[in-house]
């Protein structure tokens, strides 16, 4: 496969916009250029997610992830999508100053990743900073309900919009988000009934994750769909392969054929004198 894909039928920002209503928009992250690969043959978005500080570095939270790391990730999925349109997470501290920082670090994502858009958490007090970008020429998708670069003042990864009061607000915000021109909306850990409300009221596209069938579309981590991730499991992710059970089989076996000394037998070898 060619190093730097053929992006003629890259989907864009327009083309997942002009999906609301229609055919479900299928959306994984991925973080690096392999997984790319496996998310764009089947995957209308890819994101490069924030979360990659929690599943590729072990940190305890998506707080301590930089704009290095998120560049660097991005640039590797870059290297693997030639049809899913490629979002980028904005990293906490990198847009929440003002309109004119989010735009000097959304820029920069774009710019070294190549990515189609960017993305940023928060409701109507970052309406401003969307519209500025928007106007700017930078795609941006939104993210309510639990988000987790907030989880310190959210008191933890818990279910949000339960009561009627946090639903109205966060409705509203999801309101105000589409007015500012994001081209599609996140929503986290909502009740399903709050998930196809706001699906109703807003005009474009939802990517729910724990917020219904009723979204839009579906986002999962895809280390988390596939097993890969298990220092905890959230309710809302269905798990559809165990491949770090598989994993942790194979090296184990691994290590008990070269203790063993049944590794590596003689067809894994080179003969004197024969060609490799």
């Amino acid at each position: 496969m060619s190093a730097t894909p053929d992006r003629k039928s890259q989907l864009g920002p327009g083309d997942i916009r002009a999906r609301k209503g229609g055919e479900p928009v299928v959306c994984l992250t991925a973080y690096t250029t392999p997984m790319a690969r496996l998310v764009d043959a089947h995957c209308d978005i890819a994101l490069v997610g924030d979360s990659l500080g929690m599943v590729l570095h072990g940190l305890p939270s998506t707080i301590g992830v930089s704009m290095e790391m998120m560049i660097l990730h991005g640039k590797a999925v870059a290297r693997g999508c030639a049809r899913a349109c490629l979002v980028v997470d904005m990293p906490f501290g990198s847009y929440e100053e003002g309109p004119e920082q989010a735009f000097r670090n959304a820029a920069r994502l774009m710019a070294e990743t190549g990515c189609q858009a960017v993305k940023l958490e928060g409701g109507r007090h970052m309406a401003e900073t969307v519209a500025f970008l928007v106007a700017r020429g930078i795609p941006v998708m939104g993210h309510v309900g639990l988000t987790p670069q907030s989880v310190n003042v959210l008191g933890g990864y818990k279910v949000q919009g339960r009561g009627r009061d946090e639903a109205d607000r966060i409705a509203l915000d999801a309101a105000a988000l589409t007015d500012a021109g994001a081209f599609a909306v996140v929503l986290e850990k909502l009740p399903a009934a709050l998930g196809a409300r706001i699906t109703q009221e807003i005009a474009v596209p939802t990517i729910g994750i724990g917020a219904g069938l009723d979204c839009d579309g579906q986002v999962l981590v895809v280390d988390d769909m596939l097993g890969l991730f298990s220092d905890f499991r959230p309710k809302f992710v269905k798990r559809y392969a165990e491949l770090g059970q598989d994993a942790d089989a194979a090296i184990a076996a691994y290590a008990a054929e070269v203790r063993a000394r049944r590794f590596p037998g003689p067809e894994h070898g080179f003969a004197e004198g024969k060609p490799a």
